[in-house]
């Protein structure tokens, strides 16, 4: 695991940024029109992704560990922001839908929890100043 992450914005006209992370893909970057034109993700969408991507590594690399068959399984959030400047994150809700064959339930969600407690950096570093919760659902 790095310890130092280094990531870069290239503008290209408007608002709009090509960003790229440490192993080179690139993402497109925009704001919504008028001031863009909606070619890419936002800052806010790029920090909710982070959250529910963090959160579906750490769970997923557990569920292997417990030997859990997971066949599918989706993470998708919904963010409630503010509406003044700085319109920041206020509460977000985490859902976690996991289907496999023979899956523990009770393992499931001890994975998620520690995703949420102890692996997730995202998570961590957006506790405590945004309300987050989830559910989870095994099927």
């Amino acid at each position: 695991m790095k310890e130092i992450l280094t990531a870069s914005v290239e503008w290209t006209d408007k608002l709009h940024f090509w960003g790229k992370g440490e192993y080179g893909q690139t993402v497109s970057v925009d704001y919504s029109p008028p001031l863009g034109d909606g070619k890419g993700y936002g800052g806010l969408d790029l920090l909710l992704m982070g959250l529910v991507a963090c959160g579906a590594q750490t769970a997923m690399s557990l569920f292997i560990k417990m030997k859990q068959d997971v066949t599918k399984f989706t993470v998708s959030a919904t963010g409630k922001r503010t509406t003044e400047h700085p319109t920041v994150f206020t509460d977000i809700k985490m859902d976690f839908v996991v289907e496999g064959n023979g899956l523990s339930a009770e393992l499931i969600e001890k994975a998620i929890r520690l995703s949420e407690e102890k692996y997730c950096p995202v998570w961590a570093m957006l506790k405590p100043s945004t309300k987050i919760s989830y559910t989870v659902s095994v099927k």
